[in-house]
């Protein structure tokens, strides 16, 4: 496990940050990273609200908690808007909240799934992008979005709509990109692989964990503190202010696009 504090990036220091999905797993850890740089971080949480209040406490100096439920139109927009509140102002937005929300095969998905799922993994990183866009123009910032190595595969079992949706965060990724580029915003994504997180321990059986841990060259799944150093570098201007439109794969070798 990498311990962040030991590394100095000193234009991270004092900025602004929202990362939403951050109460466990990836954004947790990212959310840890980025206190520990110096920043002022507020953890979005929807129902790991024990999670979130143990993660403020550990540095309650530097992290800041909001909860909202993205899965709900506009939640996401008020998650930002309150955030910019907070922080007065907004230097990065890391669109990290998403879910598989259950696995399940394409014709046996119940009524409502759809737009739920497609609402936490895409509309709710629209939506917060938009609101976030005047703040982050104001400041020249960044935008991470969190999108999959499905996005490449199309998932596993029971993952299809899951995967479509972290696909479209990666078009939406570069595409915005260009948009953005003019505004002085820089926007890039992070796509992990197998990762240890509840994701996992909720929604993937032991037999296919393993099935999919034996498709990774390294052995065996990540940590989420492992991809914490794609989501600093990409934060940081010294270390990508020429990186834009840019999809950072974490993943153990498991897909080499």
């Amino acid at each position: 496990m990498s311990n962040f504090e030991q590394v100095r990036i000193g234009d991270i220091n004092g900025t602004k940050v929202l990362v939403t999905g951050a109460s466990t797993g990836i954004g947790a850890a990212v959310v840890r990273a980025f206190a520990a740089q110096g920043a002022h971080v507020v953890a979005h949480y929807n129902e790991s609200e024990a999670a979130a209040r143990a993660l403020r406490a550990e540095n309650p100096e530097r992290i800041e908690l909001i909860q909202g439920d993205l899965a709900q139109p506009g939640s996401a927009a008020r998650v930002v808007r309150e955030a910019v509140a907070m922080l007065n102002g907004l230097d990065g937005l890391i669109n990290n909240a998403g879910g598989m929300l259950g696995r399940i095969r394409t014709t046996e998905m119940p009524e409502g799934h759809f737009d739920r799922v497609v609402n936490l993994n895409a509309r709710a990183v629209w939506d917060a992008t938009v609101a976030a866009h005047p703040f982050l123009k104001a400041a020249r910032g960044y935008i991470i979005n969190t999108s999959s190595v499905a996005a490449r595969t199309g998932g596993g079992a029971g993952a299809v709509l899951y995967a479509a949706t972290k696909a479209f965060v990666s078009s939406l990724n570069r595409g915005q990109a260009k948009e953005f580029v003019q505004d002085g915003i820089r926007v890039n994504a992070v796509a992990p692989g197998l990762i240890q997180t509840p994701f996992h321990e909720k929604y993937t059986s032991p037999e296919v964990q393993a099935a999919q841990t034996a498709t990774v060259p390294m052995g065996r799944a990540g940590l989420p503190e492992e991809c914490v150093g794609a989501f600093l570098f990409l934060a940081s201007p010294a270390l990508s202010g020429y990186v834009t439109g840019q999809i950072i794969e974490v993943n153990g070798g498991q897909f080499m696009p």
